[in-house]
Order: C-alpha cells, then structure tokens, then sequence
C-alpha cells in the first residue's frame, strides 16, 4: 500500500512539475547583490510565490543560480537587457544605493534625474524601484515621456472603482492590463495603469582601476568647486560622526572629506575641519551637555516669576463642589497642583546653595480663551523681570512672551510644543513629535546601523513620516493576504552590523511574527527592536516580555523612565513634604523651575546659556535650538532600551 501511494505521489509530482514548467513558470538567473524582495518585485509575485517553487532559496541567494518563478502574466522570457534610446534606459535600485551613487554613476544631474522620475519627490528612494535615466545623448531640452509607463501600488481600503476612478479608466481597463487582480485586490500590488513596464536592467560590476580613477577626479573636481569660498575651522564634538557633521553643515559626506582628506581614517574628538562660512548652520548650535552649577555668580540678585493656573476665585465661588471633589474631578488643576508642588522643592533647594533669586508666584487665572496675563504683567511691572515659568497654555504663553519682548525676558513655556505664533523671547520646552522620532533615526545612524522599517499600513502618519523625512530607510513587504513577510525581513539584515528593526504596529500576530524572525536571526546577525511610539500591545500578556529584553527594545522618550541618583534624591524629598511619590508632572515642575534658576545666575544671559549647553535635570533634558522663524525649541530626548537584566537603562 505504501510502495502504491508514494508511486502516485511521485506520478502526480512530475505531472505538476511538468505543467508548471511549460506554462506558469519562467526562469530567473540570480544576480550578485539580488534579493528575494527585488526579484519578487520585478516579476510582479511574492517572495512566498518564489519559495513555494525553490524551497532551498530560504537558505540565502547564490549568483549564477537559476530560479523558478510563477509566469502570471504570461510571459516567455526573462532578463531582458533594458533598452537604450535617445530617451534613457532604466535601471532598478538595489539596497544601499543613494541618489547620489546612482547619479554619479549615470553622469547625470539630480535634477534632471527626478525630472525623468516625478515620483521620487515623494516616494524617495527605495529598495525595486525601476528608474528611468535620461540619456546624455537626448537634446538638453528633451523631456521624458513619462505617460508611457503609469503605475499604482494599492494601498489599504483602495477599490478597483476608486483606482480607476482617479485615473479616468473603466474597471474593464484597469482589469485587462492587470489579469492578475481579477478575482482580487492584494494590498501593496503594483498595478500598470498606463503603458508597458520597463524591463529591469542587469547589474554589472565595473572594473575597480576605473571606479578609482572616476572617483579621484570626483574629488579634484570638488575640491576647485569649493575654492572659491571662505572656510572656518571646527573642532570635532565628543560623539560626532561623519553622518552628524554633514548634516549639521547641509553638506554630502564626499564633500566634506574632499575639504578633509584625514576624514578618510575616521573622525577623531579635536580634530579640526575646514568649513565653508556660507554653511547656514552656525556651529555654535551643536550642544553639549554640561553641568552649569560650578559656574555660579553671586554678584546681581534675579527675579523670576511663576505664572501658574490655579483659578483660585473659581474654586473659592463654586458653592456645588468641595474643594475635594473638585480636585478629584479637575485634571487641569491636579497637573498645575503637581508642578507647583515640584516647583517649591526646586526653589527650596535653591535657597539651601544659596542662589540669589527672588521668585514671585502669581495665578495666572487662565483658560483657553482667557487669563490674567497681560494684566499681572502690567500690575506687576513683570516687563523688568529677569525670567518667566509660564503660562501653561500656548495662547497664552504667546502673549506673554510679546509683552515683555521689549526686554527680551524669557519666557519658558512647560507645556508648549513648536507651534504657533513665534516670538524671539518664547522657549518652548516639550520635544516635537517629529523631533522624537527624528533623534531616534540620529542615534542608529551614529552607530552605524542599517536600519529596516516593519510599519503597519494602519499606521500612515509612520508611513509618511519615514517616507518624508527617512527616505533611505526601506519597507519590509507583507504578503498577499496582508500578513508580513518575514522571508523579506531576513533578507534585508546585514552582517558586521547592528540592524535596528523600527516596529510600529498594534497588530499582535505582526508582533510575534516580526519578534520571532529576529530571535531566530540572532545567531547570525545582530538585531535590536525599535519602536517610535509608545504600544500598548506590548504590555499585553500575549507578548512575552522575556523576548523584548532579549532583543534589547529601543525607544526616545522625552523623560528617563528610569531612577538616576538626581531623580531619587528630588523623590525623597518629595515624599518627605507631600507624603507620596511625585507624579510626572511634579518631576517636571522640580526640573524645568531648577534648570532655569541655574541658567539665570550665570555669568551670562540666559539665552546666551541656551545657546552654549544643553542640560540634563532628573528625568528631563533641555537641549534648546533657535527655529529659523524666531523663538527655541527643546530637543532634549531620552534614547532608553530594556536590558537583558530586566531594568532599563539609557543607550549610549
């Protein structure tokens, strides 16, 4: 019985094999550099269509190998070599090219590149894209058909009636280009709306003696292009890289080590470049973190001035609630409650070192649409204060800051973000969201890590953050029934380096699957989870919370979330007067009040203490940064991950 059914087994086997082979199926030549996901891309079929056909490829990809691959569109040929014309050819981008490799490469302009290629405005780059590249051969003036060739990738929620609907073609045409998305509608699907697409060009190694000698004249070049400005010197900051310094000085890398040839073997802490003084970036705004409090003067007593909504006459005319069930009901007030209450243990310990402040604490009696700002400024002669904690709403905190702009008092808002109207004088303490994000991005950049992005389609602004402000940082793909696929995440990890996998998703399935492919990749690369936002679904029972410290999960914060020996000393003395831990807002209160008292008795002006030192106060930082339209803004974010030991503790 057995011998007969493994006989059936192996007819019916050959007998699939064989039709697969005649009519669904074509053959692929694996190139060197080739992923799984770029050849999945090229023939329009998932990486799973790809394995389900060469189930040895799951081990990794070897150039020169042949693989077989699903024909759903019918086709009888692979690799065709793209076609040149007086137009351009194509070429499909591989991982790790830039912009600037595949222009220098082409000789062509990024100009004249992104006009043959509209998309890339919006989409950046990414990992099979297929770019069309002007020829040097076309007239100066000659512009690239682009309505030859027109394609979508489906998104979430889309309908073949919305689609066809935007681009004023019936159903019946959008489906007779697109055979395949007939029965169905895969999210992610790149569908052709218009024309025929290019075939994908091959990839070629170029002779090294050429790309030598092409790159030195590069370099030469540059180097008589940049003789003709000024420079100034820099000295290299503690923790700098060569990715930081071109961003702070809005240069390519290329171009500051054509300035710098020594940058070639490294960036070194005191080194000095030479800077072109038409950089918009003034260097005195890379910050470090100091400890002003060896630098105390003694000499001028300051007066600062804490505006805070307690809405006292309120309280006092409210005859249905007791001031208890008021405070119970009232959020607002308990948060101005605590801040206060953090405030007074700052100014107490200001008056044990003795610091020549007289602080003033006046209700502000403000809501959103009203307070008493403008005549307690007035009252109080606060235009000749020497700085303001205060008013807790934006609006209000605006006005605040225009009338007692005349002076140039600060005005330190605790609650406010970088929005708004901008005043001069007006410093905003909370990090921006995209500032958060965007100091996570800066620190695996500054270890040199390959970064890898997991984000459900569920979450667009993610999406469109990455896509705007991370153009180089690619997608993992999902598979057609929407669920990830982990074959496309392995594939994207590299060796020799660590790969920081940014997960945001409140899928728990996506979760686990993104989870497991890492800890199973652990043996072969070094992997590290990053989340950008703060996920509940982590939290969850579901997910086992051993696995998050094993891969060592990495997020900003703007507090510490851990207990440094400055947070536990304000914390003991903190329960010793109020009986109860502080809350967040009251840590808040101690370190903004405490940071600003200190600012003030330097043997400077308080902006001009912004402007040379960031701070480190408990569990918050100040890290101020003048914005182009007026104003400052704070940038001070906590880089914090669970260590294996289960505490965690902030990265380095």
């Amino acid at each position: 019985m057995m011998k007969y059914f493994f006989a059936i087994y192996i007819t019916v086997f050959l007998f699939t094999t064989n039709t697969f082979s005649q009519e669904k199926v074509i053959t692929h030549k694996v190139e060197k550099g080739e992923t799984i996901n770029q050849i999945a891309q090229k023939y329009r079929v998932t990486p799973f269509d790809i394995y389900q056909l060469n189930p040895d490829a799951q081990s990794g990809l070897r150039p020169n190998s042949v693989l077989l691959i699903p024909n759903k569109s019918g086709a009888q040929t692979v690799s065709v070599p793209p076609k040149t014309n007086a137009q351009g050819q194509s070429h499909v981008v591989i991982a790790k090219e830039t912009l600037y490799g595949i222009e220098k490469k082409y000789e062509v302009s990024d100009e004249d590149l992104k006009k043959a290629n509209p998309f890339l405005e919006n989409e950046g780059l990414q990992i099979g894209q297929i770019l069309t590249i002007p020829s040097k051969n076309a007239p100066k003036n000659a512009v690239v058909n682009q309505d030859k060739f027109i394609y979508h990738d489906v998104l979430a929620k889309e309908t073949k009636y919305s689609i066809a609907k935007k681009y004023g073609i019936t159903i019946e045409e959008l489906e007779k280009r697109n055979p395949e998305v007939v029965t169905n509608l895969p999210i992610g699907y790149r569908l052709i709306i218009k024309g025929a697409a290019p075939k994908a060009e091959k990839v070629v190694e170029r002779i090294a003696e050429k790309v030598e000698s092409k790159e030195e004249k590069e370099k030469q070049d540059l180097k008589k292009a940049l003789t003709v400005v000024d420079y100034v010197a820099y000295e290299v900051k503690p923790k700098e890289t060569l990715y930081s310094l071109s961003k702070m000085f809005e240069m390519t890398q290329e171009e500051l080590i054509a300035l710098n040839p020594e940058l070639n073997n490294g960036v070194e802490i005191g080194m000095l470049l030479r800077i072109p003084s038409k950089t918009p970036v003034s260097i005195g705004d890379k910050k470090e973190y100091k400890s002003l409090s060896k630098k105390i003067t003694y000499d001028n007593r300051k007066r600062m001035v804490l505006l805070l909504p307690f809405n006292i006459a309120n309280i006092e005319s409210d005859t249905i609630n007791s001031t208890y069930s008021r405070l119970k009901k009232d959020k607002f007030l308990n948060m101005t409650l605590d801040f206060y209450a953090g405030a007074l243990i700052a100014i107490d310990s200001a008056k044990t070192l003795g610091l020549p402040i007289d602080v003033e604490i006046y209700d502000s009696r403000e809501t959103k649409n009203s307070s008493d700002v403008a005549t307690l400024i007035q009252s109080k002669n606060l235009v000749n204060a020497n700085a303001i904690i205060g008013p807790f709403y934006q609006s209000n905190a605006e006005t605040a800051a225009q009338l007692v702009g005349m002076n140039n008092v600060p005005v330190v808002s605790p609650l406010s973000k970088d929005i708004g109207n901008p005043y001069a004088n007006l410093y905003q303490t909370i990090p921006t969201n995209e500032a958060i994000k965007g100091a996570m991005f800066d620190y695996m950049r500054s270890k040199n890590g390959n970064i890898i992005a997991v984000v459900d389609k569920k979450k667009e602004s993610i999406v469109q953050y990455i896509k705007q402000y991370q153009k180089e940082v690619p997608f993992v793909a999902f598979k057609e029934n929407g669920s990830l696929s982990a074959e496309s995440l392995k594939s994207m990890l590299v060796k020799d380096r660590m790969n920081y996998v940014v997960m945001e998703t409140g899928n728990t399935w996506m979760i686990k699957t993104t989870i497991a492919s890492m800890l199973s990749s652990m043996s072969a690369y070094q992997v590290q989870l990053v989340i950008l936002e703060p996920n509940e679904t982590l939290d969850t029972d579901e997910i086992k919370f051993a696995n998050l410290t094993k891969l060592k999960l990495m997020y900003p914060s703007v507090t510490s979330d851990y207990v440094s020996p400055e947070v536990a000393i304000f914390e003991k003395k903190y329960r010793k007067v109020n009986n109860i831990f502080p809350s967040d807002y009251a840590t808040r209160g101690f370190d903004m009040t405490f940071d600003t008292m200190i600012r003030l008795v330097q043997n400077k002006s308080f902006e001009d203490t912004v402007n040379s030192a960031a701070t480190k106060r408990g569990e918050n930082k100040f890290e101020y940064y003048k914005k182009e339209d007026g104003g400052y803004t704070n940038k001070g974010v906590f880089i914090l991950y669970y260590d294996t030991d289960m505490t965690i503790k902030e990265a380095n």
